[in-house]
């Protein structure tokens, strides 16, 4: 143990010398790692990092390098329609589309028991039996069918959305379905990419939609409509417009032809998305003032569960909650789960 202490205190005596004039020798000569990195370290006058690479630690990169969440992380709505080449994933492949959830509790403050319609045979002549609370859950998808038709923008999507009210507490009827809504439709997206009002314009989507409940009368409900979709997307938001045409049917056969009354002419929907949380309002609109000013607001709020299962609260207050109830006002609340949502 002895001779180890006199020969480390060698070394360390000689090192010492070695401080006041560094050469590439003297610091090759050293035997020790660390000593000998040291040397080279002081030679090359990197004692200790510059006052400038000290300030840029602290204070991250230059402002014009800085690059905010939302661009590292890309376009949501690109994300979701593909809008970009490194988006693209083929065609075929299921993609979400509306919000996929399934309600248990859902209340409503005014039960539709008697339905109507703008006929006298689309008008039901006895009450059903109707519980406040029901189960409701919504499926929901899309599909790419063609890619880049005009050059290298233009896309036809197919989506599909399904959405049911189940009396699932009504064991004394057992538990029926009161209404189920099927809407196909077709959608030609376009890339815009445009700077308006401190967002991006992202895409503008030409669609072709039809809803039917399929039931007879006295409860069919159906109609056509096309529309134009404006998406445009800021921080953490997107904001869709959608104002929609009703195709005219045979007047004869029209049994609810006054349904753009009371869903509206057109809707606008925010959607907000941080930290695991979603959250949209939907607002519509029958775009007529006086008796004809009818409209509806939902709020859908999703929040972290588990993975990818969020909990699901929704409100709705207002006219076309579903087809059967078109014309129908009340507010509603439900609670549930849900896998998809609009973001």
């Amino acid at each position: 143990m002895r001779l180890k202490s006199l020969c480390l205190s060698a070394s360390l005596a000689l090192a010492v010398p070695a401080f006041a004039a560094d050469t590439l020798e003297s610091c090759s000569a050293q035997k020790n790692d660390t000593l000998r990195l040291a040397c080279y370290d002081r030679l090359a006058g990197r004692v200790q990092p510059a006052s400038d690479a000290l300030s840029m630690e602290q204070s991250g990169p230059p402002a014009h390098l800085r690059v905010s969440a939302r661009e590292s992380r890309g376009s949501t709505l690109s994300e979701r329609w593909e809008l970009a080449a490194e988006d693209k994933r083929g065609l075929f492949l299921f993609r979400p589309y509306k919000p996929v959830y399934l309600l248990p509790l859902r209340w409503s403050d005014n039960p539709n028991d008697q339905p109507r319609g703008y006929t006298a045979r689309s008008t039901a002549t006895d009450s059903i039996p109707v519980k406040q609370i029901e189960a409701k859950f919504q499926l929901s998808f899309k599909t790419k069918l063609l890619e880049n038709v005009l050059g290298d923008n233009g896309d036809l999507w197919f989506g599909y959305t399904q959405q049911s009210n189940w009396q699932l507490y009504n064991k004394g009827d057992s538990s029926p379905f009161r209404e189920t809504v099927f809407e196909p439709e077709f959608m030609g997206v376009l890339r815009t990419n445009i700077d308006v009002l401190g967002m991006k314009w992202r895409f503008l989507n030409i669609g072709v939609n039809h809803q039917s409940n399929g039931r007879s009368d006295p409860y069919s409900r159906s109609w056509n409509r096309i529309y134009a979709q404006f998406g445009l997307e800021g921080e953490d938001f997107a904001l869709l417009i959608k104002p929609w045409y009703r195709i005219p049917e045979k007047f004869s056969s029209d049994d609810n032809r006054d349904i753009l009354d009371y869903i509206g002419r057109g809707e606008v929907l925010g959607i907000w998305k941080r930290d695991g949380h979603v959250l949209s309002l939907t607002l519509r609109h029958s775009l007529r003032f006086g008796d004809n000013s009818r409209g509806s607001a939902a709020i859908d709020w999703a929040f972290p569960l588990q993975g990818f299962l969020k909990g699901h609260l929704q409100l709705f207050s207002g006219y076309g909650e579903n087809l059967i109830d078109y014309n129908h006002r009340q507010t509603v609340f439900g609670l549930g789960i849900s896998l998809a949502q609009w973001l």
